[in-house]
């Protein structure tokens, strides 16, 4: 390595994960979120916005939608350019940009991770409404794995989910009656152990950690499937990558910050914390 020069090392070897997703200007969240994540992981990282959103620790204050063909632009950008060994999508706000963003990675042939995201931690809608039954019919069946926390489960499926096999049946149906490549159903909104369920279209894998008590959880669900994200870009199979995206996320809720008035963020470099303990 001594004798390399800057930029001598094989592309190849170079794990690259993509993000579309919209941003989050105070960090926590969102495509920052996801880059954050993707380089505390050694992946490298792209990025195509589909929002600028105006948020904080607080809640959304504003949101503008980039034009469809700008996000077509983009991902033509990526794809054209630099191989990516898996990809996740965040907020995509409406029919127009996921009919879009569905015909580009329609064929890609890597993993393809979503987070569902419907709604802020704060509780504003992230997506439009009509938009949510095109997700369930023609994005979900391109997934490799999807990521629901409770509320969205319950609007993925249809169903009240309010115990652990609930959560179970949940995951299963996401993937046989939805059509998604795998299910992980997040139990953050349940009481006890924070359990959750990844269902493989053939066996419920379980995964739990010690509920950590704070309200500084801004970001979680991004940072969680980003991080599932990056260790699959890294040849890691499904369970492993949630098994490690589990602990990675834990670290960061359990060293979160108290940072702005709301629900602070979690802290993506955690893990470097335990280490040098």
């Amino acid at each position: 390595m001594a004798n390399e020069r800057a930029g001598d090392w094989p592309m190849k070897i170079i794990p690259c994960a993509l993000t579309i997703a919209g941003t989050d200007p105070s960090g926590g969240a969102g495509i920052q979120a996801d880059l954050k994540t993707f380089q505390e992981l050694k992946t490298y990282g792209m990025s195509v916005i589909t929002s600028v959103v105006a948020q904080n620790t607080t809640g959304v204050q504003n949101v503008h939608h980039l034009p469809v063909e700008m996000i077509k632009q983009q991902l033509d950008s990526v794809i054209t350019d630099i191989p990516f060994q898996a990809f996740k999508t965040g907020m995509i706000a409406n029919i127009d940009m996921m009919e879009a963003i569905a015909q580009r990675i329609n064929g890609l042939n890597i993993p393809y991770v979503m987070d569902p995201v419907m709604v802020a931690t704060s509780g504003d809608p992230l997506i439009a409404s009509n938009a949510r039954d095109f997700l369930r019919k023609n994005l979900l069946p391109l997934t490799s794995l999807v990521t629901p926390n409770i509320p969205e489960a319950e609007i993925i499926t249809g169903e009240k989910i309010e115990t652990l096999n609930n959560m179970k049946k949940a995951a299963k149906q996401i993937v046989h009656e939805f059509g998604a490549g795998a299910s992980l159903v997040k139990g953050g909104h349940l009481q006890g152990e924070a359990i959750d369920f990844l269902y493989d279209g053939s066996s419920i894998h379980t995964f739990s950690a010690k509920r950590i008590d704070t309200k500084n959880t801004h970001g979680t669900g991004c940072t969680y499937s980003a991080a599932i994200t990056a260790y699959l870009s890294q040849g890691d199979s499904l369970p492993e990558a949630v098994k490690k995206a589990k602990d990675y996320v834990t670290a960061a809720i359990r060293h979160s910050f108290s940072l702005g008035h709301g629900s602070g963020p979690t802290n993506h470099w955690a893990q470097h914390m335990e280490r040098v303990r």
